[in-house]
Order: C-alpha cells, then sequence, then structure tokens
C-alpha cells in the first residue's frame, strides 16, 4: 500500500516530504518506537493520538486516522535505521525535534526514566540528526 512512498523516502537524495507524508512518517516512528518493546498497548495508541492531536492540530478522527494509516506504513517501513535517516533526508529539522520531544512524551509517559527508552529516544535522534543537546532539551521541557 505505501509502496511508492516507501521508495521515494528511500531513494539515495530524497525530496523533501510535504505535509501530510511528513505527518504520516513521523506518526509512524512514533508506533514503531511504542512498539520497540514488543507490546502496544491501549495506553500508548491513546498517547500518540494525543499527541499527533496536538502537534499536528487534529481532532480525534483525524489523529485516529492518521495513528492508523502510521500503523499500516510502520509495518511496511524499513528497519528503524533505514527508515529514520529517509525521514531526517526528507523532513526539515524543526519537525525531526518536534518527534524527539514526541518520543521523549511516550517514554517518559510512566513518570520513570528507563535505560532501554533511553537508549531508543538517544538512537532514533542520532539517525534522525537531532543533537544529543537539542534532545536533552527537549526531554527537560517535558519534565518541568
Amino acid at each position: 500500500m505505501f509502496a511508492d512512498f516507501l521508495s521515494s523516502l528511500l531513494k539515495p537524495v530524497p525530496e523533501p516530504l510535504d505535509d501530510a507524508d511528513a505527518r504520516l512518517a513521523l506518526t509512524a516512528l512514533l508506533v514503531r518506537m511504542a512498539k520497540s518493546d514488543g507490546y502496544y498497548a491501549a495506553s500508548e495508541i491513546i498517547l500518540i493520538e494525543k499527541i499527533v492531536q496536538e502537534r499536528f492540530d487534529l481532532d480525534a478522527d483525524g489523529a485516529s486516522a492518521l495513528r492508523t494509516k502510521a500503523e499500516q506504513l510502520e509495518t511496511e517501513a524499513p528497519d528503524t535505521v533505514r527508515f529514520t535517516r529517509a525521514i531526517k533526508d526528507a523532513v526539515a529539522y524543526e519537525q525531526r525535534l518536534g518527534v524527539i520531544e514526541s518520543l521523549w512524551q511516550v517514554a517518559l509517559a510512566d513518570g520513570q526514566r528507563d535505560a532501554e527508552e533511553d537508549a531508543l529516544v538517544r538512537m532514533a535522534a542520532n539517525f534522525l540528526g537531532v543533537s544529543d543537546m537539542d534532545s536533552a532539551r527537549a526531554r527537560q521541557r517535558l519534565t518541568r
């Protein structure tokens, strides 16, 4: 279903994504992060929808539809390294930084920092080309 989208994203020099495709790719990354521990909880689904609703100014139905499409894309997307690097080349830094903030939001949702979640966010930040300093600032904004 997303073969054309993924092939354009994975070109040696991808073109910038339009707003809708960038939202989809970035939401798919949130879904991948939530599924990374092998358990995709209802609470994670609700949180992802809340995040995309706020970040992209969507209503509840729009957020649900975006999450559903992102889940489909996530299952078809290549490994996390190639997928995040492709997003890095096709999405503006500010949007990638916003995703790192959202990833921290998911990681910190239970009120505790976990070494595995920290490592996953750091890995995603690195592959997305977001500096450690900017990632730390994003995390700190959430814990104030």
